[in-house]
């Protein structure tokens, strides 16, 4: 099990299991946020603690809302507003407020939410190589 959690330590998360490979996408939020994620769905493999506020893009029907901390403002994850084709609900936590040492070597995939919204092609670099 990972666990998270932001700078003040009043919210954060957990995600069971192996999380995979982390996903760092370009898109107009995320490059702001500087979040890694990894995924699963609400109520399954990922939890999250504490007090939460959230932010949801001001368009007509938002795909997602991020979930930070009302105290510190970290960004601990986001939540799909629309449910998927199995009735289950996406969600990614942020992997950059977990320990450094237990995500150091997942690899991450590059995602790019800006222009093209596709998997761009692996360039073998993992969260170490972005932190350290």
């Amino acid at each position: 099990m990972l666990i998270g959690s932001c700078h003040c330590g009043k919210s954060g998360w957990t995600l069971e299991g192996d999380p995979g490979s982390v996903t760092a996408c370009n898109c107009t939020l995320c490059r702001r946020y500087g979040a890694l994620w990894a995924y699963d769905y609400e109520g399954e493999r990922v939890s999250v603690t504490g007090s939460t506020a959230s932010y949801a893009r001001a368009e007509k029907q938002p795909s997602l809302e991020i979930l930070f901390c009302p105290s510190c403002a970290n960004v601990l994850s986001w939540r799909g507003l629309r449910l998927q084709k199995d009735g289950r609900r996406r969600m990614a936590v942020n992997l950059r407020l977990a320990p450094p040492d237990l995500v150091a070597d997942l690899p991450i995939d590059h995602f790019d939410g800006l222009d093209t919204f596709e998997d761009l092609p692996s360039d073998g670099r993992c969260v170490r190589d972005l932190w350290f």
